[in-house]
């Protein structure tokens, strides 16, 4: 803790940004020795002349201890760019925050991580394909990542928490600023089943630019983006170009010519996005991930549990609408959706067609 607060110091000093905290740290090495140091070390360091009168400023108000005792007050963890439980993907970009701020669980992420993005004002469309494929992930073991945002961020959250999953949220403000007022529900559960994330400190209000650096990082905590309506100009189409310029996958739900809440999203697709139809199209790509490591499909060819078992009863070695299988079970159709998806990457099941599945050839009726 004693190195920490003088990342947490620095942090406080607005314009510092990621790339001079690199320059302070490669020429001090220690973040107490640049704290203290006089106004021709930081030029050394190769600060400008605003940034240092800034810091010569700003840090007769702030005290180091003090910024540790306020993040304690507030139940929340930190972790500096060099600190063993930062997020390991989001060291890989070009600028990670120099200190995280997190309230829930610290490590929640690790590669099972997908991001979720989209429009405020999704349309019937868009918020039903939101439900059904974010509820799949979830239930295939994949933790969601959203922005906390209205629309579609906050369905994301929602159905990953109401199927029992990790959900994971980036703020653009302090972690004691939650934006929209209207989620601070939802932040208090997603901090008791994942966790809530920033990289401003405490008391940072809510402004423009926030959410656009807010995105880099949405993108840089998972290998890959899920984009689902988002127009031509919009906080979604950026956190996609932020995964793109990062080397990471960027998956885009088609949508009507027609509206302009698909404009974004069919544009992705034209620049070689991956189109989603069903989130069996995700997980194929990412259990071939850069790692190399491909899902155990060991001894998974049979059903799990009873909700598969009674799934597994509506569907014949003929193509059966989804719709059927729904009635026939008597289960909500997420837990059919998400059932099928699971259990056609085990084998059990195939897709005959849109929304039409069958049994796996040779697969036993028990």
């Amino acid at each position: 803790m004693s190195a920490l607060k003088y990342w947490l110091a620095l942090n406080r000093i607005p314009g510092l940004g990621p790339k001079r905290f690199e320059r302070l740290e490669e020429h001090f090495g220690d973040l107490e020795q640049a704290w203290t140091a006089g106004p021709a070390e930081l030029a050394t360091a190769g600060l400008e002349r605003e940034i240092i009168e800034r810091i010569l400023i700003d840090r007769r108000a702030i005290d180091p201890d003090h910024e540790v005792e306020l993040m304690e007050r507030a139940g929340l963890q930190a972790f500096a760019r060099i600190s063993p439980g930062y997020p390991r993907l989001l060291k890989e970009i070009y600028d990670p925050p120099p200190v995280l701020y997190v309230r829930g669980t610290p490590g929640v992420l690790d590669e099972r991580g997908i991001t979720v993005v989209g429009t405020r004002t999704p349309t019937p469309y868009g918020r039903e394909t939101a439900l059904r494929l974010t509820t799949e992930l979830a239930a295939a073991g994949l933790i969601v990542v959203s922005g906390l945002a209205r629309g579609i961020d906050g369905i994301a959250h929602r159905a990953a928490l109401d199927g029992g999953a990790t959900t994971v949220a980036v703020m653009g403000a302090g972690l004691d600023l939650i934006y929209p007022q209207e989620h601070r529900r939802l932040a208090d559960q997603i901090a008791e089943r994942g966790a809530l994330m920033s990289e401003f400190p405490l008391g940072h209000g809510i402004e423009p630019a926030n959410f656009p650096r807010r995105n880099r990082i949405l993108s840089g905590l998972t290998r890959g983006t899920l984009v689902i309506e988002a127009g031509f100009k919009s906080g979604a189409m950026i956190t996609a170009g932020f995964a793109l310029e990062q080397g990471r996958d960027v998956f885009s739900v088609p949508g009507s010519i027609l509206s302009e809440k698909s404009a974004g999203t069919n544009s992705l697709i034209q620049q070689g996005a991956r189109l989603v139809a069903r989130s069996s199209d995700i997980l194929e790509d990412l259990k071939l991930a850069r790692s190399g490591r491909q899902l155990d499909l060991t001894g998974m060819a049979s059903p799990h549990d009873e909700i598969e078992r009674q799934v597994l009863q509506g569907v014949t070695d003929e193509p059966v609408h989804i719709d059927d299988v729904i009635r026939s079970s008597g289960l909500p159709s997420a837990t059919v959706s998400a059932a099928l998806a699971l259990m056609e990457l085990r084998g059990l099941v195939r897709q005959a067609g849109p929304l039409h599945y069958s049994r796996s050839p040779g697969l036993a009726k028990g």
